[in-house]
C-alpha cells in the first residue's frame, strides 16, 4: 500500500497543479467569481491532501498497520468526494448547465473522510 499511496499523490499532485492551472486561465474567462472560487477550494483541498497521502505513504514504512492504511484510504475517498463535487459542479455550470448546485450537498461527505484521514493517521502513529 505504501508505494500505491506515493504513485497516487504523485498522479493527484500533478492533475491538481494542471486543473490550477485551467482554472487560472481558462475557467476564470467563463466561470463567475463564485464559481471559480468553488474550483479554487476543490483544487487547494486536493493539494493539501495530496501531502497527506505522501506522509501516509512515508509513514506506513516506519508504522506498517491498518490504522494508515485506513488513512490513506480515506484521504483518496476524501478527495475523490469533496474535490470531485465541487469540479463537477463547477464543470457543468461552465458548461451552462445549472441548477447543480445540489453536488454541494455531497461535499460535506468528502470532508468528513478527510478529517476521518487525519483522526486515522493519528492513531497510526500513536499504534506505531
Amino acid at each position: 500500500m505504501q508505494n500505491f499511496y506515493l504513485k497516487t499523490a504523485a498522479i493527484l499532485g500533478a492533475l491538481a497543479v494542471a486543473l490550477g492551472a485551467f482554472g487560472a486561465h481558462t475557467l476564470k474567462k467563463i466561470l463567475s467569481d463564485k464559481y471559480l472560487e468553488v474550483f479554487e477550494t476543490a483544487v487547494r483541498y486536493q493539494f493539501y491532501h495530496v501531502f497527506a497521502l505522501i506522509a501516509v505513504g512515508i509513514l506506513l514504512k516506519a508504522f506498517p498497520n491498518n490504522q494508515l492504511v485506513w488513512s490513506g484510504r480515506l484521504f483518496c475517498f476524501g478527495i475523490l468526494i469533496f474535490s470531485g463535487s465541487l469540479y463537477l459542479m463547477t464543470l457543468l455550470e461552465a458548461m451552462g448547465k445549472h441548477g447543480f448546485q445540489w453536488l454541494g450537498a455531497i461535499t460535506p461527505l468528502g470532508g468528513i473522510c478527510l478529517i476521518a484521514g487525519w483522526i486515522f493517521m493519528l492513531v497510526g502513529i500513536v499504534k506505531g
